[in-house]
């Protein structure tokens, strides 16, 4: 059985920093490009970005490029975001996923997520 467990969440003020955590387990997780993934109350989910199966490709939604990096370690089967110069618009709750740029069912496997918020 597939499972993505993320941690790393909190509140934090804008343009402070978090990163975001997310540990795999019931596949190959070297074979596997994987995705983040957010989504704001009310709102649908929104692609954030993904990185590819060993590391080399990474892609990023415009309105995080600059800010957060995407990464990996396959021989600890996690994948991380690290989220700088976090903005109020970057609340919600972040999702890890397998899969490459993608942002709703079309993510084979989704984790339960974790909670980011950016305020005063």
């Amino acid at each position: 059985e597939v499972q993505l467990v993320e941690s790393g969440g909190g509140l934090v003020q804008p343009g402070g920093s978090l990163r975001l955590s997310c540990a795999a387990s019931g596949f190959i997780f070297s074979t596997s490009a994987m995705t983040w993934v957010r989504q704001a109350q009310g709102k649908g989910l929104e692609w954030v970005s993904s990185i590819s199966r060993g590391g080399s490709t990474r892609i990023y939604a415009d309105s995080v490029k600059g800010r957060f990096t995407i990464d990996r370690d396959n021989a600890k089967n996690t994948l991380y975001l690290q989220m700088n110069s976090l903005e109020t618009g970057d609340t919600g709750v972040y999702y890890c996923a397998t899969g490459w740029h993608c942002s709703g069912a079309d993510c084979p496997h989704r984790g339960q997520g974790t909670q980011v918020t950016v305020s005063i």
